[in-house]
């Protein structure tokens, strides 16, 4: 039986800071901020900071956390380490100066006694060089982590794509997380496995974990434990038949789950059950677009479709997120790309910003909203019109998230509707900055009458000869010919916009 404990998920906690954590010894290691360990391990993870100067900090801190304190209300050192170790912070600094000139014995005292890591922050350092060193850190490693996942998800797109897939993306798996993947059979047997060799008892409690999940509906998508000396992790495939992908590693590190997510929707696109030529024909083109080629270059392959190009942003950030979205949505295909890098992407084109997943849908298929996400969508396309689709499910989405509408569909609006409603209205005020009332309302009655000097004069109740002076007015103001057709389109949708 492997030792430890076991988690079930169905995928991250909500609660997961947005960068990986960093550990105490590297912002110790910078000797700019001249902090010092007075107590506890230096091998802990901080996820975040928090600065406070109550007397009882618990209420306020979420767990993880480097606490701050100058110890302005500090009269129960023992009570307070307590307390703070009960809600779970990673580490405590203490500044010394303006309250104490020396971090108190007592306090000193209690964190080596709970194995609460102490820091000294020396007079000269604020808080906020701390905390903005930690803030970097926090980037660097977020970058390491962005690359790292990246190159990882290229590579097991690759894979794929190769004549014997499954022990492709398997291998590449295990490389990328220099560990073992097996993929386990409804029976618990290894179905094809790659990597390293494991110890037995690894082996075993890997096959018991993966053996938690099973095939039942409804049951956790996820499992992680130790095992023989090793890290363990199950993922229950999507493909409905009950096969699973189990990992040993020997150290779990930032991008490792989100590695492992990218090839379970491979692997559940891969061992799809009932999965016909003419199917397999058409994953294989979609593994292309996922690799970055063109859709004119897939078009063939991919079919005539129409299809529905998704862009949507929401879940908690992980491929099983993405992938139970696309099921929702019928797709085999997710790009959570974006989750990883701005410029991973499919070869539908297309500006996606980070955070984005984008999905290749059926037209036959009705995208409706999903509990969790914001989704705009594309007017159907053929596959060789996939680029601008993309583009119109961008736009799409951007409108969804300024309306806060839980599914914005493009809806073709001629040319006006390609410009951003925001961008047009800034550029309108800039444009028409000159004019006053009642010249504004003269130009726009005057332009939407065609140009017409009585039409314009009845309809605004003055004489003609007044709409002919405001027009010229107009034209100074705006040095503009308004004889010419292109500048009155122009100020025409300026007004619009206005």
């Amino acid at each position: 039986m492997y030792e430890g404990s076991m988690t079930m998920t169905s995928a991250e906690p909500a609660s997961t800071p947005p960068a990986p954590p960093v550990s105490l010894a590297a912002l110790l290691a910078r000797r700019d901020l001249g902090l010092r360990l007075l107590a506890g391990p230096e091998d802990v993870s901080i996820h975040w900071v928090h600065t406070s100067e109550m007397a009882d900090p618990y209420p306020y801190l979420l767990g993880g956390e480097l606490l701050m304190t100058a110890g302005v209300l500090l009269t129960d050192p023992a009570h307070y380490v307590e307390r703070v170790v009960e809600a779970g912070a990673a580490a405590l600094a203490f500044g010394v100066t303006p309250v104490y000139d020396t971090v108190p014995a007592e306090l000193v005292e209690a964190c080596a006694r709970h194995g609460l890591p102490l820091v000294e922050v020396p007079p000269k350092t604020p808080f906020t060089a701390v905390a903005r060193a930690l803030w970097r850190l926090m980037a660097e490693a977020r970058l390491h982590e962005l690359r790292r996942v990246t190159e990882a998800q290229q590579s097991l797109a690759a894979a794929a794509a190769r004549p014997a897939p499954v022990p492709a993306v398997l291998g590449a798996l295990a490389s990328r997380l220099a560990g073992r993947a097996v993929l386990f059979g409804t029976d618990g047997t290894e179905s094809v496995a790659a990597g390293r060799e494991v110890p037995a008892e690894a082996a075993r409690a890997l096959r018991e974990l993966a053996g938690v999940l099973g095939p039942r509906p409804g049951g956790p998508a996820s499992a992680s434990g130790d095992g023989g000396g090793l890290r363990l992790a199950a993922y229950a495939l999507g493909g409905g038949d009950g096969l699973t992908l189990g990992v040993a590693t020997e150290r779990r590190g930032p991008g490792d789950h989100t590695i492992a997510g990218v090839a379970v929707v491979l692997l559940s696109l891969l061992t799809a059950p009932h999965r016909g030529a003419d199917v397999t024909v058409r994953d294989g083109a979609l593994v292309r677009l996922l690799l970055g080629a063109a859709p004119a270059e897939v078009a063939s392959t991919l079919g005539p479709g129409p299809w529905t190009v998704v862009h949507a942003t929401g879940g908690d950030g992980t491929p099983f997120a993405a992938a139970s979205l696309a099921a929702a949505l019928g797709t085999p295909l997710v790009d959570a790309g974006a989750h990883a890098d701005a410029g991973a992407g499919t070869g539908a084109g297309g500006d996606a910003d980070p955070g984005t997943v984008r999905l290749l849908v059926p037209s036959s298929a009705a995208v409706t909203s999903q509990e969790g996400w914001t989704l705009g969508a594309s007017a159907p396309a053929e596959a060789a019109e996939l680029a601008a689709a993309d583009a119109q499910a961008a736009r799409a989405l951007r409108r969804a998230e300024a309306t806060r509408t839980p599914l914005v569909r493009h809806r073709p609006g001629g040319i006006a509707a390609l410009v951003d409603p925001d961008e047009a209205a800034a550029h309108a005020r800039a444009l028409l900055a000159p004019l006053t009332e009642p010249l504004g309302e003269t130009l726009r009655t005057w332009l939407s009458l065609h140009g017409s000097w009585d039409r314009t004069a009845a309809a605004m109740d003055i004489h003609r000869n007044t709409v002919r002076q405001r027009i010229a007015r107009c034209a100074r103001l705006l040095d503009r010919d308004l004889d010419d057709p292109d500048v009155r389109m122009e100020l025409w949708f300026a007004l619009k916009s206005r």
